[in-house]
C-alpha cells in the first residue's frame, strides 16, 4: 500500500478538523490551547498561516533561491503567534474556520500541481511538495488536538492520515498502539506507558531516500 501524502490528504485533515471545531463554545476561543501560550483562536490562525505559507513556497520559479517570501510578519498581541495572515474577528469562529479551509485548499492545489521533485526551504531542511503536504496535515491535526485538549470530548482523525504523515515525516518513530496516539507522542503532546513525553522533537522534512 502506498503511503504517499497528497493534496487530498490535506483537504481531508482540514475538513475533519473543521467538523471537530465547528461547535467549540464561543468562550473557549479566548482561552489557552492545551499547553501552548496561544489562545485557541490564535492557534487556528497559526494553522491557516502555516498552510498558506507552505503553499507559497512553490509559487516562485526558483524555489530554493528564495529563503522566505518577504511578507510582513506581525503579532496581534505580545506572545501571540507571528503570522502573515489573520482572520477578521468580526466574522466569528465560522469566519476563522473558513480562512483555515481556504488556506488548506490552496496548499492542496499547489502540492498536487507542483513538480514532485521540486524542493523548497524549511527550517527543518528543504522539502518537496509531498513533505509540505504532510507538514500541513500534522499542523492541522495536532493543533486541533491542542484546541480541544481541555474540552470534554473525544475525537480522532482517520488512522490512515496519521500513518501517512508518520511514514513521511517521522520515519524513525515506531508506531505503538495506533498511528494517531503515536503522532501525538512524536509531536510532544502525550506520554505513553512505553515512552516518556518528548520535550524536544522535529520532523524529517527532506525527501526520503535522498531524493
Amino acid at each position: 500500500m502506498s503511503l504517499k501524502v497528497s493534496g487530498e490528504h490535506v483537504r481531508q485533515a482540514v475538513a475533519h478538523c473543521i467538523g471537530v471545531l465547528r461547535d467549540v463554545p464561543a468562550a473557549r476561543w479566548h482561552s489557552r490551547a492545551g499547553g501552548l501560550e496561544w489562545t485557541c483562536w490564535e492557534t487556528v490562525e497559526h494553522i491557516a498561516d502555516d498552510l498558506l505559507t507552505y503553499a507559497m513556497r512553490f509559487g516562485v520559479a526558483r524555489t530554493m533561491e528564495v529563503s522566505r517570501v518577504p511578507l510582513l510578519v506581525s503579532q496581534a498581541r505580545e506572545n501571540g503567534p507571528a503570522n502573515v495572515i489573520f482572520a477578521d474577528r468580526t466574522s466569528g469562529s465560522d469566519g476563522l474556520l473558513t480562512v483555515m479551509e481556504a488556506c488548506g485548499g490552496l496548499l492542496a492545489t499547489v502540492v498536487d500541481s507542483a513538480d514532485p521533485t521540486a524542493l523548497a526551504p524549511h527550517v527543518f531542511g528543504p522539502s518537496d511538495p509531498e513533505g509540505f503536504a504532510a507538514m500541513g496535515v500534522v499542523e492541522t491535526l495536532v493543533h486541533t488536538y491542542d484546541v480541544t485538549h481541555d474540552l470534554d470530548r473525544s475525537w480522532e482523525p482517520a488512522q490512515g492520515l496519521s500513518e501517512r504523515v508518520l511514514a513521511r515525516l517521522f520515519p524513525d518513530v515506531a508506531v505503538i498502539d495506533d498511528p494517531w496516539s503515536t503522532l501525538l507522542w512524536a509531536t510532544g503532546r502525550i506520554e505513553t506507558t512505553d515512552r516518556a513525553r518528548r520535550t524536544n522533537w522535529r520532523w524529517h522534512g527532506e525527501p526520503l531516500g535522498g531524493g
